[in-house]
């Protein structure tokens, strides 16, 4: 800087010089008488420019000659010069080649090569960012986990990588399955940049997978705040958490804690099925009876379930068939029509024995809809009126290979689930599981086990509509034997 200054005022000394010349060229008649050591020397006007100019030429090459003297001792110095900046493009040219030739080695999934130019790229740049990442991603692609580590664990040191080499660290430790590191470096990671989504969801599926449900709620309202979680389904999944916390506390004896937890989680969803069973008992231990046949009620009108109709059952356990019956008139009532109402009302009447009422309650699903449920209460049915026991055996050869109705199915993976839980144990999703028939129908069995009715006993209802009762409230049912070999 202060090189050019000097330069700048030796320029304009220069061209006042000059100028002062010619004004005195221009006043002089004869010519320049010049003394040196003595002495004079006359110069007409066009010698004198001649030695102007000779003089100007002499006085750039000393500055040429200066600057240059400057320069070799800034260079060997260190510090940055022309020389060097010469040699710094040629090395940034050198670096800036090898880096892309590494970028295409990785996208041609070359990952050896890569490894090596982008090993060549870092000692050209001075880019740990660029290199560092090119590396990790490289030896990642080169199966070389151990150097991969390495490269993600340099980009630590560096404040603007350093999210970088947590989550490059986060991927591997999920690879390999240690979910304890990757829940460590995920918390790191969601320190680092909350409003990052993925991270987000990583954090809270392994808080989830960890039992952490306090924590995973408040991931969970993290990404609430940031936008990436409607209202409806934050809500909904926030009830699932409480509900997976209220069932930490019973475990642990908190019987005040746990009720109360059970019955936030049924606050923020009341269609949630586990949730409502969960605070309607409760509600019965803290003896309060109407608020439990409250909270089923709504969720019943949501989605008639099994597990309501026996948290509705625990409200009075000691009660009569008959008086259970009438009582469950609030429930069978909302949704009449439903095919749970209609189980549900069967196996009251049969537990009233009342056969009759069981099987106009049943209708036609044993025909309509067959499934394991319904084929075992027609059994059942039969069996209460009397009826031959090979009637009886082939309604339940049929139910061996009937569909079995609905069930907690994954809407991810379709896996089954005989109870609801949080987290699918099949592909991991979290609140994918619905009550719902499964897409898979059961088929013919390897044993030939639909033949089963066959041989024992084929119920006439299972060619004739089981919904068309007799005067008497009965129906006629035939028997028929099928003999071996015939």
């Amino acid at each position: 800087m202060l090189w050019s200054l000097l330069k700048i005022l030796l320029f304009v000394l220069a061209v006042a010089a000059l100028t002062l010349g010619a004004g005195l060229l221009i006043d002089t008649q004869g010519g320049i008488r010049i003394a040196v050591l003595g002495q004079e020397f006359t110069l007409r006007p066009l010698a004198a420019l001649i030695v102007a100019l000779l003089l100007m030429g002499a006085l750039w090459l000393l500055m040429q000659a200066v600057a240059l003297t400057v320069a070799v001792i800034r260079f060997l110095n260190g510090d940055e010069t022309a020389i060097s900046r010469y040699f710094n493009r040629s090395r940034q040219r050198r670096g800036l080649k090898a880096l892309s030739e590494a970028m295409v080695a990785l996208a041609a999934g070359e990952g050896r090569v890569a490894m090596a130019r982008a090993a060549r790229a870092g000692r050209y740049l001075h880019r740990p960012e660029l290199t560092t990442l090119i590396a990790a991603q490289a030896a990642e692609a080169a199966g070389d986990t151990r150097a991969a580590e390495t490269a993600y664990k340099a980009l630590l040191e560096n404040p603007e990588t350093r999210f970088i080499g947590v989550r490059g660290l986060l991927t591997q430790s999920l690879a390999e399955g240690d979910t304890a590191t990757a829940l460590r470096l995920a918390e790191q990671a969601f320190a680092l940049k909350p409003r990052h989504q993925e991270t987000q969801d990583i954090l809270l599926r392994l808080q989830a997978g960890q039992s952490d449900w306090s924590g995973a709620r408040a991931t969970l309202e993290a990404k609430r705040k940031t936008g990436a979680l409607p209202r409806a389904v934050h809500r909904r999944r926030d009830a699932v958490l409480a509900l997976q916390q209220a069932r930490g506390i019973i475990e642990e004896g908190a019987d005040i804690k746990a009720r109360e937890a059970a019955i936030e989680a049924n606050r923020l969803s009341p269609d949630l099925i586990p949730a409502a069973a969960m605070a309607a008992r409760s509600y019965i231990a803290k003896g309060e009876p109407r608020n439990a046949e409250r909270v089923l009620k709504k969720a019943w009108n949501a989605q008639p379930h099994p597990d309501l109709a026996a948290a509705f059952a625990e409200i009075a356990p000691t009660e009569t068939p008959a008086a259970r019956l009438r009582r469950f008139r609030a429930l069978t009532q909302i949704h009449p029509d439903h095919d749970e109402t209609r189980l549900l009302l069967a196996e009251l009447n049969l537990a009233a024995e009342d056969f009759p009422a069981a099987r106009r309650a049943l209708g036609d699903l044993a025909t309509r809809h067959p499934t394991q449920r319904t084929l075992a209460i027609m059994a059942a049915i039969e069996r209460g009126e009397g009826a031959d026991d090979a009637v009886v055996r082939g309604w339940l050869a049929r139910a061996l290979t009937a569909p079995r109705g609905p069930q907690w199915v994954c809407d991810k993976c379709q896996s089954v689930h005989s109870q609801w839980e949080p987290i699918c144990s099949n592909c991991g999703g979290f609140d994918t599981l619905s009550w719902r028939e499964p897409t898979e129908r059961s088929g013919p069995s390897a044993t030939g086990a639909e033949l089963l009715p066959l041989i024992v006993g084929q119920p006439a209802a299972a060619a004739a509509p089981a919904a068309a009762p007799a005067q008497d409230g009965g129906e006629v049912i035939e028997a028929t034997a099928v003999k071996p070999g015939s």
